[in-house]
This record gives structure tokens, sequence and C-alpha cells, in this order.
């Protein structure tokens, strides 16, 4: 049988993606599309909507249907209004929001008490994966004489909210802890002097409709290595996000991480 999904968000560049995908797949049953009922598009078809004709699903703010699994790919918001949703219907809750305060985080924390939760900055399999080059790489140079620099650049399109992106922190909270490091700042400017070691700077570039691209460098004396993830469409993050799905539905109440889902 068909696992069961919602969508938190389905009007948003990331839901419509979700709708599209999660409507293709065979393995997956699209039940619920959710949106605020002061979208411009609430109450229209979310197939119609996505671009790939009617479904028979409507945007909607409540729903009587059940589901197995409720993605959210919206704003800190929308993400609260997921999570009451998910604890209410008792459903795996995949939270692939970025930008969330402190106040979204203890939510979660305290949801996945009672549901199981795959809770990542990134939903991308491939920055997964780059993740754990990156924790490889910097407990191999955290102890190199004369130290390593790190440094994290990451690019997304013109309309995204929260800079630096929360997968370009997690990259460095990553290195950060294999390495020692306790310091975190972000741009340059004026003359801030001679470069310390014990820093991670990361550097935000926003720009038409590129869908994200993060390239962390780890700079030697005498040599550099750079590792680069980037994605031509939002495809990979929607994938991943219903992959997601699938591996949390039916699990014990916690906290999961994309590694969970990856077996990584």
């Amino acid at each position: 049988m068909p696992i069961t999904i919602a969508i938190n968000g389905a009007a948003g560049r990331m839901g419509q993606r979700l709708v599209a995908l999660g409507s293709e797949d065979k393995s997956l049953e699209l039940v619920a599309c959710f949106e605020y009922s002061g979208h411009p598009k609430f109450g229209q078809d979310a197939g119609d909507v996505a671009g790939i004709g009617e479904l028979g699903l409507h945007l909607v703010d409540q729903t009587d249907e059940t589901y197995e699994a409720i993605i959210d790919f919206s704003v800190p918001e929308g993400a609260h209004a997921a999570i009451e949703r998910a604890v209410q219907a008792k459903a795996a809750l995949v939270m692939a929001t970025t930008g969330l305060e402190e106040q979204h985080k203890a939510k979660i924390r305290e949801a996945a008490n009672v549901i199981p939760i795959v809770w990542a900055p990134s939903m991308s399999t491939t920055v997964n994966l780059t993740m754990k080059l990156c924790e490889i790489a910097a407990d191999a140079l955290k102890d190199i004489q004369g130290g390593a620099d790190v440094e994290i650049m990451e690019r997304h399109h013109r309309y995204k909210e929260d800079s630096p992106s929360g997968t370009a922190l997690r990259f460095g909270e990553l290195i950060a802890n294999k390495m020692g490091i306790t310091k975190h700042i972000h741009g340059r400017e004026g003359r801030p002097g001679k470069r310390p070691h014990d820093e991670i700077a990361y550097h935000a570039i926003r720009t038409g409709d590129n869908p994200g691209e993060h390239t962390i460098i780890f700079g030697l004396l005498g040599e550099t290595m750079e590792l680069t993830v980037r994605a031509s469409n939002r495809d990979c993050y929607a994938s991943g996000a219903l992959q997601a799905a699938k591996f949390a539905a039916g699990k014990k109440p916690g906290l999961y991480s994309m590694n969970d889902v990856l077996g990584l």
C-alpha cells in the first residue's frame, strides 16, 4: 500500500515540486495540500498550481483526510502550523524549512517526544554526503602544522530570506565540532587584521534563480582543498524530502537526520 502524505506550503516553489514529484511516485499517495487561507491561490487545485494539471486536491488549511507523513517546506510561521498538524494527525514530520527561530526549534524537539521527525537544513542527498566528507576532512586536518583555514561560501536565489543558509551553518557546525573551533563570523569589511585559525567565515551570495550552491574551503600553507556541491534545480531537495517521508512513516517517535535516511 502507498504511504499517504500531506504537503505543507504546497503553493510555494518547493511545495509545487513536492506536489509534482509526489503525485508521480507510485509508492506514495498525496492526500492533502495545505496552504494558509490568505494565499492568493488558496482553494485552487494543487496540480494546476504546480503546473501538472488537475489532481482533484485543493489548497486548504484543514482536512478530514488521514496521512502517515507530512512534509513542511514553507516559512518559519508555516513550520509552526505543520508541527501542530503532524502531532494532531499522529503523523511523521519531515521538517525542511530553514531560518527557524529558537521557539520553532523548541517546538520541534517537544513534538519529537510523540512523533517521528526528520529534521535537516538540507534534504539533498549530495549535500548530506558532502557534509560527511567535510567531517572526515576536518578531523584529518585539525592538528596539521600551520593550521587549516575554513571558509564557507554559499549562493542562492534572490528570494531566499535567511542568510547564511541553514545548510552553510550546518556545514560550519559539523566542521567546528571536529576542529574545536568556537568563533563564527559572517563576511569581512574594513581592516579586520590577520586571520586567526580558530574561526569559520561565511559568505552569502544572492543572485538570480540559483537553487543552491555551497563551497567549503580548507586552506593550508601551500595547498588548498575545496568541496563544492551544486543543485541545478529544486528537484533534488524535493526528492530527498519525499525519501525522508518514506523513511519516517511508521518510525518510533524521536528526532532523525538525513544521515539516518541515507544510512550514513
